[in-house]
């Protein structure tokens, strides 16, 4: 019986329907989706399917774009660099400063006693007193058909768009007009108390102007932006001058408190003595011919006294001449190394370069809306899982 049975099972037709039963099962172990796997052919077919929309969304987005963007106005940008003379400390060593500047540090500006290091000029736009002295820099556009100050010019003659044209119409609505007087018609300018639409303009004048420095080399750099090439040009010259003049009024401000004290001290020994030298020449010319004891005393104590002030002016004439000298050693020197040059290309805004960045996100926006299912098939396992280890681990 036994032997039957083996015969039976080891039959053809048995061993058909197994081989049978394992392809199937191989076959659909082959072709069964894995949903950790992304088939880019299926992608590919489906979004072919739906070139339509890409044939309408795209073009239309890159018109819109096109209508927006050229509507925005250019603006040109123009930038100067200087070196300010700089006091080297003679304590600090060559190896260890260079290490040091290697490295983004600078021994000199912790050795030195400036209270403004140069890393901190840039900082000068924050302050609203040297920004609100910008106000009255006289500027002329390329075709000189506008001469008038840099704040007429920013407040009165800057272009716009129509979308921020109905933005500021929008703006006017909530904004009082006892907020948007300028400050400028009071009687005491006060740059730390301004007005909204003074405020603004200084907020413009602050994008418009970027001063940096080399921490390395000490190069100060000024950049600036405007609609118009001249302005722009104009602007960076302006703030460099202004830039110059601050550095020198603070780097000579003590040496020229010193200079003023020591002119006032030998001003007024000069009118003692030539007080005192007038009377002894009248008393001298007076007694000529006496010769009483008592008036040639008087005579030589006042030419005792002449003296004494004539010695007292000569030596604050000296310290004068010392503290103008020292007033010349510390007045910064400056060496422009690029001069401010009107640009003769716009800067901005790229226009092509935005038509194309609007496409391929007009682009990606449409693959996602028509993959959107596949997506979230794909996603929704991984949350499950996630969602399942948080229950686990809280557990």
């Amino acid at each position: 019986m036994t032997e039957q049975n083996k015969n039976r099972q080891n039959s053809p037709a048995m061993q058909n329907s197994i081989e049978k039963e394992q392809k199937q099962q191989n076959t659909s172990q082959v072709h069964s989706p894995d949903p950790d796997v992304i088939d880019l052919r299926v992608i590919c077919k489906k979004i072919w399917a739906k070139k339509l929309w890409y044939a309408i969304v795209v073009p239309i987005v890159a018109v819109i774009s096109a209508i927006i963007i050229c509507d925005v106005p250019r603006y040109y940008t123009s930038e100067t660099t200087m070196a300010p003379e700089i006091d080297m400390p003679t304590s600090s060593g060559g190896t260890l400063s260079s290490i040091a500047s290697s490295m983004g540090f600078d021994i000199n500006q912790v050795q030195s006693t400036d209270a403004i290091q140069p890393t901190l000029y840039p900082d000068l736009m924050s302050d609203n007193g040297f920004v609100t002295s910008l106000f009255n820099i006289k500027i002329r556009t390329a075709e000189d058909s506008l001469n008038t100050t840099f704040y007429n010019y920013l407040r009165y003659h800057q272009k716009s768009s129509w979308l921020s044209k109905q933005g500021n119409k929008l703006k006017k609505l909530f904004v009082s007009k006892k907020d948007a007087e300028s400050t400028s018609a009071k009687k005491a300018f006060d740059p730390y108390h301004l007005s909204k639409t003074d405020d603004n303009i200084v907020e413009a004048i602050r994008g418009s102007v970027t001063i940096n420095i080399d921490k390395k080399t000490g190069v100060i750099s000024i950049s600036t932006q405007a609609q118009d090439p001249v302005v722009c040009q104009i602007i960076a010259d302006s703030v460099r001058n202004r830039l110059q003049a601050f550095i020198t009024n603070y780097r000579t401000s003590k040496c020229r408190r010193d200079v003023e004290y020591y002119q006032k001290l030998a001003n007024d020994a000069r009118a003692v003595y030539e007080k005192t030298r007038h009377q002894y020449a009248t008393i001298s010319d007076e007694n000529m011919d006496l010769l009483l004891e008592t008036e040639k005393s008087k005579v030589e104590d006042l030419e005792n006294t002449m003296q004494l002030q004539y010695n007292n002016y000569t030596a604050t004439m000296t310290q004068l001449d010392a503290a103008r000298a020292k007033l010349r050693q510390y007045t910064p020197v400056f060496t422009t190394i690029e001069g401010a040059a009107v640009p003769l290309k716009p800067a901005g805004p790229k226009r092509m370069v935005t038509i194309i960045a609007m496409m391929f996100l007009a682009f990606i926006i449409t693959t996602g809306f028509i993959l959107r299912k596949d997506l979230s098939d794909l996603i929704a396992p991984e949350m499950e899982t996630t969602e399942t280890k948080n229950k686990e681990q809280g557990c």
